[in-house]
């Protein structure tokens, strides 16, 4: 068995009994622009608690790779949503990387960093981290039992655009690239933007921003939205029909309620199944066997 093979198979079968392993993002220190100044990494917490759990001041960008229950080689990035500003780290992150163990994918939990460095391009610095994110993950698959080629992201909200920038501008970087650290090509390889924020130009949900291109290289896409969300569930609507255009392999779904940033949580709706639907594609997919 070539060496490469068997360090996959080890993986495989000691993954299940592995504890979580956290890796920095840049071991040197994220690149900044100059004069940026950082503050202390800290829980967000409100008057009023909303049972959400925000992580704010991210300026050390890491991924926690979680074991499989029974590992299938899949692992999908989770980004947290936040508007850019804070991470929803639980609902939208670790019960994620929770349910997704029990299907066999392994989980990687993408701590990202935020608030926003710039107003006029919030996705910027996180897109570097999520690319950065792709390359590790591939330098290092064996390692974790997982397969280069069967690499996903999943995103909510700001992590939800993040999942669609990630996809579609892979390979378009704003840092030097690190061969030990980084690939040639950071394409995802499937995509789960869940209530994608920011795809619209401002003021008219009806219009794409130019940074939506989508192209015959793009991978493999599923869509989750509520018709009632506030951050208008045409944007979701809009980018599958860019997807059906070039006859490209995506799924639409669309909730008649739900609102948005409902991540998971059990609301009773049908729209708290949507990470079972989830599941479900992917099997047909075969990204689980």
């Amino acid at each position: 068995m070539k060496p490469a093979l068997l360090a996959f198979a080890l993986a495989l079968a000691t993954s299940h009994a592995a504890e979580p392993v956290t890796l920095k993002l840049w071991p040197q220190g994220a690149p900044e622009k100059a004069g940026f100044k950082s503050e202390p990494e800290a829980e967000i917490k409100r008057e009023k608690d909303d049972g959400v759990k925000r992580l704010g001041n991210v300026s050390d960008p890491t991924i926690t790779v979680y074991p499989a229950d029974k590992p299938n080689g899949t692992a999908v990035i989770v980004c947290p949503g936040g508007g850019y500003s804070i991470l929803a780290i639980e609902h939208e992150g670790t019960q994620v990387c929770d349910y997704l163990r029990t299907l066999g994918v392994t989980p990687v939990l993408l701590k990202y960093r935020v608030p926003r460095r710039d107003p006029a391009d919030p996705s910027r610095e996180p897109l570097q981290d999520a690319q950065r994110a792709i390359g590790i993950l591939r330098h290092r698959a064996a390692e974790f039992g997982i397969q280069p080629d069967r690499i996903g992201i999943l995103g909510f909200s700001a992590g939800g655009h993040l999942t669609v920038m990630a996809a579609l501008h892979a390979n378009e970087r704003t840092y030097t690239q690190d061969d030990t650290l980084d690939v040639a090509d950071a394409t995802p390889n499937f995509a789960i933007p869940i209530y994608p924020a920011y795809l619209t130009e401002k003021g008219n949900d009806y219009q794409l921003t130019p940074l939506v291109q989508v192209t015959a290289k793009s991978p493999p896409l599923c869509l989750v939205h509520a018709h009632d969300d506030r951050l208008s569930a045409s944007a979701s609507a809009l980018l599958y029909l860019e997807y059906k255009k070039l006859n490209l392999p995506c799924e639409l779904h669309i909730y008649g309620s739900g609102g948005h940033g409902f991540g998971m949580k059990d609301s009773g709706l049908p729209v708290s199944a949507w990470h079972v639907r989830v599941g479900e594609w992917m099997r047909s997919m075969k990204w689980i066997n």
